[in-house]
């Protein structure tokens, strides 16, 4: 029985080579259809209930206007920045995304090997569904083989037992991740998508993950399950703050008053994100809240943006709101499924070159030069 895409089409394999007309992330996706079986497909593309979130994360960055600003002097123009102590080529990560072989059998691997040869640092999801060990070697044989390298940072899910939590931070540190990233704000959502056979949270077998289901008659719907309880609260940030010495960033984070708890708490980073659209419908877009949360936190606290990244002009409008550097998140399995480690490198190539040609537009030789001035109208 042949399996099909969204398109009701044999699922087609990876390209080989670049398809001639990818010329922007949005190309990707509409190539990635084809190659993606179609309920791993809608399960990729979902938003939570209307889509509302989904739709306003990409129409907020629309709603920015860019100031060009022509005769700048770009001789020694460059996009480096330095986050936890490491330079890195560019203000552009990789988001932490679950279980990438459910469009490319390489997965994580493949995005690893990426990573590595465009220099852009990588975040391992703890739903990745390769080992965080092989996903680490993977990216050191590339950085060997091609003699760049980049950090590879590690994105903790809260387990029911914090002893399950601390081995997977043990495992990261052990692996050479240079980071630890904490998603507060997905652990209560829907989940209908059954993992296809051969494709699982690897990094999680043997232990028991909570799960509600529900009927007419249930007593308990959410609140009173094991599912609500075992959710992260503010003392697990405590907590963790004390078990590693790694750089901890706190994902999830839309308010003033969290950003400064969190700082306040412990936390090295903030990253500002509604998961993409896909837990709770009608939420504000990170990219609004930023300015607030810039101001409201230290001004030498990273602050790293998510949820609807797709073209280097977002870039340039993300960091002259206060962003330090911004995550990509769905792309990745757009790129991937597409034409597998080439894809993602491409895109990430893409990606960088139009950050540049931005910049170069709006008269910013380095980020540092990046301000609201470059915005029309004045966001604040």
């Amino acid at each position: 029985m042949k399996i099909l895409n969204a398109l009701g089409e044999p699922v087609q394999p990876a390209h080989q080579r670049i398809p001639a007309d990818i010329l922007s992330l949005a190309d990707y996706e509409r190539h990635a259809v084809h190659h993606v079986e179609q309920a791993a497909w809608a399960h990729v593309e979902s938003g939570a209930d209307q889509g509302i979130t989904l739709a306003h994360n990409r129409a907020a960055y629309d709603a920015l206007r860019l100031l060009p600003e022509p005769l700048a002097d770009l001789r020694e123009a460059h996009t480096r920045t330095t986050l936890f102590g490491r330079e890195l080529i560019s203000p552009l990560l990789l988001a932490p995304v679950a279980y990438q072989r459910l469009v490319h059998a390489d997965g994580e691997i493949a995005t690893a090997r990426a990573a590595m040869a465009m220099q852009i640092p990588m975040t391992i999801s703890t739903l990745a569904s390769h080992l965080i060990e092989d996903i680490a070697q993977a990216a050191r044989s590339a950085s060997r083989e091609l003699g760049r390298s980049a950090p590879l940072w590690f994105q903790l899910y809260s387990q029911p037992e914090r002893d399950t939590s601390l081995d997977l931070v043990r495992r990261a540190e052990a692996a050479g991740c240079e980071a630890v990233v904490w998603t507060v704000d997905a652990s209560i959502k829907r989940s209908r998508y059954p993992l296809p056979v051969g494709v699982d949270a690897v990094n999680l077998r043997g232990n028991a993950q909570p799960r509600q289901t529900s009927d007419l008659m249930s007593e308990n719907i959410l609140f009173g399950t094991p599912l609500a309880q075992q959710a992260p609260r503010w003392d697990e940030l405590a907590w963790l703050r004390e078990q590693t010495r790694l750089p901890l960033a706190v994902k999830g984070i839309l308010s003033p008053a969290a950003a400064v708890r969190a700082v306040d708490m412990g936390a090295d980073a903030l990253v500002l994100s509604n998961h993409g659209g896909r837990v709770l419908d009608g939420v504000v877009s990170p990219i609004e809240v930023l300015p607030a949360i810039r101001d409201a936190v230290p001004a030498h606290i990273p602050i790293i943006v998510d949820s609807g990244v797709r073209y280097g002009t977002d870039i340039v409008k993300a960091v002259a709101l206060g962003a330090s550097a911004v995550m990509i998140g769905r792309p990745q399995l757009h790129a991937l499924a597409t034409a597998g480690m080439l894809g993602v490198a491409h895109m990430l190539h893409m990606l960088r070159a139009e950050l540049e040609l931005a910049m170069a537009q709006t008269g910013c030789a380095t980020l540092a030069q990046i301000s609201p001035r470059v915005l029309q109208p004045h966001p604040r």
